[in-house]
């Protein structure tokens, strides 16, 4: 009974350290959150929506520095903390400060305000850092 507790775990630890290897580059890195939140001219517009999200998943599939991407709306607030006024999320995360000021200055970065800046009247950037690191 023992041997097989002792295999049961030994097959769930190996299993699990697969998956997390699977992971790789777009596993959530907490060293560096970029949260960027969009307000749209026309957030109605169906065309331009998908223009910007268009543009956006361009950005995301050619950075060469963002790990995780994340693009979200904001759903109806329930509660009175919660700010649902934006029209889109973006959520990246780098290895490093180094890689979002790289990130910044990167081609496709500067590509994607030049197709998409004509479509928001507001951006707010939050920036956090790993605090348990």
């Amino acid at each position: 009974m023992r041997h097989l507790i002792i295999l049961i775990i030994f097959t769930m630890t190996t299993q699990h350290g697969f998956t997390q290897d699977q992971a790789g580059d777009d596993a959530f890195d907490p060293n560096f959150v970029h949260s960027v939140y969009f307000w749209l001219k026309n957030p109605d517009s169906q065309a331009d929506r998908q223009d910007f999200e268009t543009a956006l998943k361009k950005l995301l599939k050619k950075s060469k520095y963002t790990k995780t991407n994340y693009i979200g709306t904001a759903p109806k607030a329930i509660r009175d903390v919660v700010d649902d006024s934006f029209t889109y999320n973006l959520l990246v995360t780098f290895e490093s400060e180094e890689a979002q000021e790289a990130y910044q200055v990167e081609d496709v970065h500067l590509q994607f305000i030049e197709e998409a800046k004509h479509l928001w009247e507001k951006v707010v950037v939050y920036d956090a850092v790993d605090l348990l690191d």
